[in-house]
């Protein structure tokens, strides 16, 4: 006889041992007590050692999970094992591993196909081990829970649960309790569920000078792909800065005074302005959950579109019904911030000629209000031209490089509209929000040079101990940016130098100055690092690109998800507020999206 044909009959032999187990012939496994309610989920095992230790890659702490609760355990999920004496580690789980439980093989052909015959797996013939990382250990002084770095090893066979009580948890992430709501705690996509009501974890950003400075001025960088939501979750986070109770101290002529938010958004997809309108599409019940929550909901009345008057383009807004305001870039600001029309041609020897010499010199002809027109008359001399060569201050190829590459710029300054610097008290407003569209606008080069001369206005007003504009200087202020990359990219030319300089500083002084940047994009890596070292909050929701993930610089256990996270799902790092964690935003927006 083959061995097929010995195979054949051995499995023939094996599936009446199967029926005679099934008839109660087979040996009869021994129960145990059952006598008292499990607590937990498992306890800590020292099969493989228990420890602690200051290098987390030396510490082992694992839980053996018992048979009943092993469906519900997931990575990421936050447990508590108790110490004697009354205080606990929080920790969360970091592996999931089925082990044997006896000596055995389960690789072979006979296991195989018995276990192909049955509708489930005894669950009691293996081990499910879980990994622990430790986070915390939570005490209690003075009647309230406090928080410190792992400093014991927890005693064997703890009993380990899981964390289902609010404050636990916030105490344990390091969450604050009051601030400006992102989202809710999530593990895996489903949010955290508590024994509490409501049931789920509100996560917050400090928010209140009694905490440190608010996070607001320490900057906040949102980045995901196309579909991921981020504008969605831009708008929720930049409605609840615009809340009526939202206040910040400032300083006004030597005199303590509070003032809620001015926020000015760059808006090049036209979307931004949607938010003076309420969103059809929540429900009565979104509106008591948001009230619950305390969260700033429906349309924000005090929303006005200001709308760059730039050449021939036109724009028409039929979404929204925000009122709209035209205004042009005057030349003048040219004057402060030479490099808007040095193009990204220039070198620092032409930058410099250009700043020092020629517009120093139309300035002293034609005055602070010399236009842009009257500027390129001016450079078209040419006994200008021939003086300035003549005299050694510019070469006569130096002048010509800066002629070509300041011209083009007709469509962006002095147009039929009132200059931007007439219109500063309605710009920045407290409570306001002013939005600023571009998508009218085709050449990119315009629409670039219109955002970055606002922004420097903003910057340079907040920064200076001589401000032009008072308003700017004493009200609390956000400048969001979307599709950051385009303008602060870190290019080897002079204006991107200039640029970036310019918001380094800003980032730099945000927190005394009461200036905070919201930076949204899709290519954070494209970000110059510079500027990307100043953000203390980094939101991230899905990316595909491999590049655009290394650069949020996450930690590695959540840099793993973040390709497959679902819209609306998100990686919060902020270290001066929590551990980092995952949050799903709300599913349905404050405003009309």
């Amino acid at each position: 006889m083959s061995d097929l044909e010995d195979f054949a009959d051995y499995g023939t032999d094996a599936d009446a041992d199967a029926d005679a187990d099934d008839a109660g012939s087979a040996f009869e496994r021994t129960t145990f007590d059952d006598a008292g309610t499990e607590r937990g989920l498992g306890v800590l095992a020292v099969s493989e050692g228990l420890r602690i230790d200051e290098d987390g890659r030396e510490t082992s702490l694992r839980a053996y999970v018992t048979a009943p609760n092993r469906s519900a355990v997931r990575i990421g999920k936050y447990l508590l094992a108790p110490y004697p004496g009354g205080e606990t580690l929080f920790c969360r789980i970091s592996g999931l591993e089925y082990a044997q439980a006896f000596r055995s093989d389960d690789a072979n052909e006979i296991h195989a196909r018995r276990a192909m015959r049955s509708n489930e797996v005894d669950e009691r013939d293996y081990k499910f081990v879980a990994d622990l990382d430790p986070v915390a250990v939570l005490h209690e002084q003075d009647g309230e829970l406090k928080r410190r770095m792992p400093d014991r090893v927890p005693k064997p066979e703890t009993v380990v649960r899981e964390a289902d009580d609010p404050e636990e948890i916030k105490t344990g992430l390091k969450i604050p309790s009051d601030g400006v709501f992102l989202g809710h705690l999530s593990v895996g996509g489903e949010k955290v569920r508590t024994a509490a009501e409501p049931p789920t974890i509100d996560y917050r950003l400090k928010d209140d000078y009694a905490a440190g400075d608010p996070l607001v001025f320490r900057h906040t960088l949102v980045a995901g792909g196309t579909g991921s939501g981020k504008t969605h979750t831009a708008k929720n986070v930049l409605r609840q800065y615009l809340h009526e109770d939202r206040a910040y101290p400032v300083r006004d002529e030597g005199t303590e005074a509070e003032r809620r938010m001015a926020v000015v958004q760059f808006d090049p997809q036209d979307e931004y302005s949607q938010m003076h309108d309420d969103n059809p599409e929540a429900t009565r019940e979104d509106a008591r959950a948001w009230e619950t929550q305390n969260l700033a909901h429906g349309g924000h009345d005090d929303t006005v579109t200001f709308v760059p008057k730039v050449g021939n383009a036109s724009y028409a807004a039929s979404d929204h019904r925000a009122e709209q305001v035209e205004f042009t870039i005057p030349f003048e600001m040219v004057f402060d911030n030479p490099w808007l029309i040095a193009g990204s041609g220039l070198n620092d020897n032409q930058y410099n000629a250009l700043r020092h010499v020629l517009l120093e010199r139309f300035r002293d002809q034609y005055g602070r209000g010399g236009t842009y027109r009257e500027f390129t008359n001016f450079l078209d001399d040419p006994a200008l031209r021939e003086e300035l060569d003549q005299s050694g201050r510019v070469h006569e190829a130096t002048f010509d490089a800066i002629r070509r590459r300041v011209l083009g710029f007709g469509d962006v300054f002095d147009q039929d509209a009132r200059p931007i610097t007439d219109l500063v008290h309605e710009f920045v407003k407290p409570g306001r929000l002013s939005v600023v569209p571009t998508y009218h606008l085709t050449n990119s080069r315009n629409a670039e040079t219109v955002v970055l001369a606002l922004s420097a206005l903003l910057v340079d007003q907040k920064l200076s101990n001589d401000p032009r504009f008072d308003r700017i200087k004493e009200t609390p202020l956000l400048v969001g940016m979307d599709e950051a990359h385009n303008f602060l990219t870190d290019a080897d030319s002079v204006q991107a130098r200039r640029v970036v300089g310019k918001f380094t500083d800003a980032a730099k002084q945000g927190r005394k100055e009461r200036l905070g940047l919201f930076l949204i994009t899709q290519d954070p890596q494209d970000i110059a690092d510079p500027v990307f070292k100043q953000i203390n909050t980094t939101v991230v929701l899905n990316l595909g690109d491999e590049d655009a993930i290394k650069s949020v610089n996450i930690p590695a256990n959540l840099e793993d998800k973040v390709p497959y996270m679902e819209k609306g799902q998100m990686v919060v790092y902020s270290p001066d507020n929590s551990e980092p964690v995952e949050i799903r935003g709300l599913p349905t927006c404050v405003t009309k999206h």
